[in-house]
Formats: structure tokens, sequence, C-alpha cells
């Protein structure tokens, strides 16, 4: 004889409740944001006013342009690696240093990229910009 407690057909709970625990998160996560939003410590301050302008860029940059067969390009001239280096030489005697927009194809080699490169560094110029579309 067995002792029995109830219908054979109820079964225990098998899994936890969450529902009422995520309801919970969600709310402390608004409190959270909200004074975490409000309570935000700002200083304030007094900022002295500058008679300085904005320095506008350089209006001819150099363009050097290198195509998928190792081809360079001063503007769309193109040129050897040696008048490169003359040219960049002389961009560097002229005493500024301008500004050079270095364009390669995604095929080209990564070998004349660094020629490229490694001339402005030896010439002394320094504002070399990548472009790309």
């Amino acid at each position: 004889m067995a002792f029995q407690l109830g219908d054979e057909d109820v079964q225990g709970m098998n899994e936890m409740n969450l529902i009422p625990l995520i309801d919970v998160m969600l709310v402390l996560m608004i409190i959270f944001l909200l004074t975490a939003t409000v309570l935000n410590p700002t200083v304030p301050l007094n900022l002295p006013q500058t008679s300085a302008e904005v320095n506008e860029p350089p209006l001819d940059p150099i363009q050097i342009s290198i195509d998928k067969e190792a081809g360079i390009f001063w503007d769309s001239e193109p040129i050897s690696m040696e008048e490169l280096d003359k040219r960049l030489q002389q961009q560097s005697a002229k005493g500024e240093d301008p500004s050079i927009q270095l364009r390669a194809d995604k095929e080209s080699k990564y070998d004349t990229v660094a020629q490229v490169l490694a001339s402005a560094s030896q010439a002394g110029l320094t504002k070399i910009a990548f472009v790309n579309e």
C-alpha cells in the first residue's frame, strides 16, 4: 500500500519562472540610466576668447598616384622614381612643407608605395595623406 497525496496528474514545477526577474532588471536598468544622465558631473568653465584664425589648407597639394603596373604619376604626368626623388627634393628645398596626397591603386605593389614614402621621408616632407574612395 502506497500513501498518496493529491492527484497523479499534477506534476511539480520543472522550470523556474524568470519573468519577475527580468521585470526587476529592466526597472533597475531604467533607474540607472536616468540617474547616470542626471548626475553626470560637469565642470563650469569660462574659457578664454582668442583671436586665432582658422588655417586654410594648402591650395595646391602634390598629388602622387601609383597604378597597378607600378607606374608613378606626378599629378597626371608619368615620371620615374629618380624624377620623383628629384622633384621631392626641389619641393623640400623651397623651405615649405607641402601636403602630399598619395593615391595608390588597390592592386598596386606595396614595394612601390613604400619607395614613394621613403623618398618623401628622405626629402624631409612629412605631410602625407592617403586618398581613398
